[in-house]
């Protein structure tokens, strides 16, 4: 389907001038920036936006079965790994993304979608920085400040690693009018951009992105550090959660200067210093937080869908009176709850681990049965179902059960769909530790791999790993396990160069989805900006990456 019209122009407005979908998040319409100044509980509508904007469902207006917020977003990334797969049957909206479609061109619905659901969480993030005076110390506008300044640099992180475009071996980094595209990311809005600055905005390159988010994440910091409130909920970041985002952010830029990963840009002393800074942080923001046991792991009423499970740090709550909720359709139960009989995923669009995923966990870990085992395995019997007369007709090997629906209820939405959604846990901090401490030495951050496996995940574990590459390789292994289905594994695969293989013996990718095997990162991870940008913004207009379709070569 072709775009309708829309630009990141939309993202300069104030809090003066909201658009009519940010009114609906929060009710601030005809309330000036000088009320705003100084009055908590009237900025605490504005942050509290930045939340709410992630569970908005159809902000295109048009009924896209993929349009359900950052959730979405998550599925997205998730469905472009070798990790996780669902059936490419016709009710699956999310297929153009898993199988390399035309439409993830400049020219399509999709692409728009996924550029408005950016420029829209952007916009909600300078109303709350612009609400809160930088200088005020009241403890609660300080940490409300704090807050706005980590979702922002959440959202651009996001936003600016699926739209780099790093170098592959299917692409010549160019745009279609012959212009070097590689390590671009994307424009930078702030609240203080106008209209004009807007029409005239280029891509930026990475060191400029991580520039302007470590900044914002640098005043998150310094408010969060003293005298703070303590936030009102997990739907907002805190110290620890800004920590977690610096460890992300140096892992990226790390990663953008080590010449094993990304060659053109290779500077060892850059690639060394943010592997020593993401190891810093990523320490630090584990303070307050245990890793998930297994009980609360593999709990049927709660199981990864309680936002206080003492792992989370950050997470995104849906409420009954979201209108996501209300749908029954476009939110996370539909389309990530097998379990839940209504929506997506009962309809035939189940979510599945990758079998050769699987494959890798070991049977001592109790991580393994949150997916359906293949029969006679003799996992078979132990993976336990919400019901098991639904399981016994529904289900087949690797079929996730990971993700719970609300209360371990099935069948009533408005109970099923409210859940959390995960944002950022306690685990990866540690598996982000383990690996940017292999970097510099693989026998430290294989001793950190092994301390954590076997503290919190089974006490048999071993890593035989002896080499660099090889130690770095089994920690993502264990990461990707971990956070499966939690919209991460995306950025390490771009990030380290790595392989999506789908056709092999025993693949449950389906027609379209199973035909790609690639040579380190895909094309089609480079994200292409929705031509409309181009059209209104004549710095970008020339600068576009090129669209993956066509450049990836089926598997025979």
């Amino acid at each position: 389907m072709k775009t309708s019209y829309f630009t990141l122009i939309a993202a300069t407005l104030g809090a003066s001038a909201l658009t009519s979908c940010v009114e609906e998040v929060f009710p601030t319409s005809g309330m000036v920036q000088s009320q705003l100044e100084g009055s908590p509980k009237a900025t605490e509508a504005v942050v509290m936006g930045m939340p709410a904007y992630l569970n908005i469902c159809d902000i295109m207006n048009n009924d896209q079965a993929y349009d359900w917020g950052n959730p979405a977003l998550m599925h997205v990334r998730d469905l472009m790994t070798e990790d996780m797969c669902a059936p490419t049957i016709g009710y699956n909206w999310f297929t153009t993304w898993s199988s390399v479609r035309e439409s993830i061109g400049a020219e399509y619905m999709a692409t728009q979608w996924v550029w408005l659901s950016f420029a829209k969480q952007v916009q909600t993030t300078n109303l709350a920085v612009a609400a809160v005076d930088p200088d005020t110390d009241n403890p609660v506008l300080r940490s409300y400040l704090g807050a706005a300044h980590a979702f922002r640099a959440s959202v651009y992180m996001d936003w600016a690693r699926m739209y780099e475009f790093m170098p592959n071996i299917y692409s010549d980094g160019k745009s279609i009018y012959g212009n070097s595209v590689v390590g671009l990311t994307v424009p930078i809005v702030t609240e203080n951009t106008t209209e004009e600055e807007s029409r005239n905005n280029p891509r930026r390159t990475h060191a400029e992105i991580v520039e302007f988010i470590k900044s914002d994440l640098e005043k998150a910091i310094e408010l969060m550090s003293s005298n703070c409130a303590a936030r009102p909920s997990k739907i907002l970041p805190d110290l620890s959660v800004a920590y977690g985002l610096m460890a992300r952010l140096n892992m990226w830029d790390a990663s953008y200067y080590d010449m094993e990963y990304n060659v053109p840009e290779g500077d060892a002393a850059k690639a060394a210093a943010g592997y020593a800074e993401a190891l810093k942080y990523a320490e630090l923001a584990q303070a307050g937080y245990t890793p998930t046991t297994e009980e609360e792991w593999l709990s049927t009423a709660t199981g990864f869908n309680d936002i206080s499970t003492p792992s989370w740090m950050w997470g995104q709550q849906y409420v009954k009176e979201d209108d996501a909720v209300q749908t029954a359709l476009l939110n996370w139960v539909s389309w990530l709850c097998n379990e839940a009989e209504f929506g997506y995923a009962s309809a035939g669009v189940w979510v599945q681990i990758g079998a050769s995923l699987y494959n890798q966990i070991n049977d001592r870990d109790f991580r393994k049965l949150t997916f359906v085992a293949p029969e006679g395995s003799p996992l078979e019997s132990r993976v336990t179902f919400l019901n098991q007369e639904f399981a016994e007709e529904n289900f087949q090997p690797y079929y996730s059960v990971k993700f719970r629906p609300g209360s371990g209820v099935t069948t009533d939405y408005q109970t099923s769909c409210v859940v959390a959604v995960p944002l950022m846990r306690v685990e990866e901090m540690y598996l982000i530790a383990a690996e940017a401490a292999a970097h510099a030495d693989p026998e430290a951050g294989k001793a950190k791999l092994e301390s954590f496996m076997k503290a919190y995940r089974f006490n048999t574990y071993k890593c035989y790993a002896s080499s660099k590459e090889n130690v770095i390789n089994e920690i993502v292994l264990q990461k990707r396990i971990e956070l499966w289905g939690e919209g991460q594994t995306f950025f390490d695969v771009k990030r380290l160069n790595m392989d999506v293989t789908r056709a092999y013996n025993g693949s449950n990718f389906n027609w379209g989805a199973d035909t790609y095997n690639t040579n380190g990162r895909p094309a089609w991870m480079n994200f292409v900006i929705v031509r409309s940008e181009g059209d209104n913004n004549r710095a970008i207009e020339k600068y576009n990456n090129p669209s993956p379709y066509d450049l990836m070569k089926p598997v025979n």
